[in-house]
């Protein structure tokens, strides 16, 4: 074992006491106190800020009595006096169809939903013809929560327009959508849209015209809808059948379809002109149908095979196959085929006038036939451009019924 003397004992119990107190002094045990510095003053603004983020509050005009508006910028007061007024005449409309069961037995079924207008204290509806379609019963859902069974009082596919009634209690006031005009529309300016989109009912949207003057077909494909109107006000399922309105809060046209791969508004919805509505309704509603003329002759939509065999001069128009005898068409000068070939199981007489065009618009196909006849009543005289031995040529024809021709 090593001894040490007394003056190592001693000389190595002074560095040790010094190596402590230095360890202490790092650490921060043994610092010289300091005087209290002065506290920063509190930004009590910064501080209600942040404490309001975490606190509900309700905007003052929740409270207020909706009459008074000074608060909101002016276009959200029209947005809200035109909801305030005209929700309560837009409608929701639910149907019931028939299947069949497994024991092959009819059953009522729940059907499609849409949306519709009044457009009279007397219990007319205005809405699409699709939503109601096939329907077994159709029912109309008022803003205060009643229902009523509606009737099909009339229905026009080609326009995509139906009109229903629905009996209202005495005493109870109907408000109604009024009409506007959309043959003075232009591209740009601000429509509302108010309807039950996903059952979510009067739900109101906002845009503007995005085009104006759009031909688009109907889903079976028959028909041609011309002079659509386009928007970018949000359109979902549900919605058909509602109003487009303008600023006014006056219907400008009937929503109807979108366009859309998922099935939801991507800004590409499309209108039935307000127009195009008072003519078909006033007839829906005195007959029940609109009443249309037709140049009574059968006619072949031109297509490539044919064209190569008769050797015809065009590529595209309407073969006159046969014309009526005695009809307007044949004394108007339309000639029919003479030449009998078998297509299929038709036959279909070669050597006709070709239609090329009625009261200017083109007729490349029957489509386009039932567009450029869409307005025109029976007796009405209408302009047809033909096609006659490779020589172009016009005619004036009377229209006779279209129900009577094509029945």
């Amino acid at each position: 074992m090593k001894l040490y003397s007394r003056g190592q004992v001693l000389f190595f119990s002074i560095l040790s006491g010094v190596i402590v107190l230095l360890f202490a002094f790092g650490l921060g045990f043994l610092a010289p106190a300091k005087a209290p510095a002065e506290a920063e003053p509190v930004n009590y603004q910064v501080q209600a800020a942040h404490e309001a983020e975490f606190t509900l509050q309700q905007p003052e005009y929740l409270a207020l009595n909706t009459a008074d508006l000074v608060s909101f910028s002016e276009s959200e007061r029209e947005n809200i006096s035109i909801y305030e007024q005209l929700n309560s005449a837009v409608v929701n409309i639910t149907t019931e169809i028939m299947a069949i069961n497994w024991f092959l037995e009819p059953v009522p079924h729940e059907g499609g939903s849409g949306s519709g207008s009044i457009i009279d204290t007397r219990g007319y509806v205005l809405t699409n013809n699709h939503v109601i379609e096939n329907a077994y019963k159709v029912f109309i859902n008022l803003a205060d929560g009643s229902q009523f069974e509606g009737a099909v009082i009339g229905t026009d596919p080609e326009n995509d327009l139906a009109v229903l009634k629905f009996n209202p209690p005495q005493g109870m006031e109907l408000r109604y959508v009024p009409y506007g005009d959309s043959s003075s529309l232009k591209v740009g300016q601000k429509v509302l849209a108010i309807g039950n989109p996903f059952a979510l009912e009067r739900t109101l949207t906002v845009g503007i015209v995005s085009g104006l003057g759009r031909p688009i077909q109907t889903s079976r494909g028959k028909h041609i809808i011309r002079d659509m109107i386009q928007t970018d006000a949000s359109i979902n399922p549900g919605n058909s059948g509602g109003p487009l309105l303008d600023t006014q809060g006056r219907m400008i046209g009937i929503n109807t379809m979108i366009y859309s791969p998922s099935g939801g508004s991507v800004g590409i919805g499309f209108a039935v002109p307000v127009d195009t509505a008072k003519r078909v309704v006033a007839e829906l509603m005195q007959y029940g149908k609109v009443r249309r003329g037709w140049i009574d002759a059968t006619v072949v939509q031109i297509f490539p095979s044919l064209v190569r065999y008769a050797k015809l001069p065009v590529d595209s128009g309407l073969l006159v196959s046969r014309t009526k005898k005695n009809g307007l068409a044949e004394k108007a000068g339309l000639r029919q085929g003479s030449e009998p070939v078998q297509y299929g199981r038709s036959v279909i007489y070669l050597g006709g006038d070709i239609i090329t065009s009625v009261n200017g618009m083109k007729t490349n196909t029957l489509a386009d036939l039932y567009s450029a006849l869409e307005a025109c009543k029976p007796a009405d005289r209408v302009k047809v451009e033909i096609i006659r031995g490779g020589k172009a040529s016009s005619l004036e024809i009377t229209l006779a019924d279209r129900e009577e021709v094509l029945n």
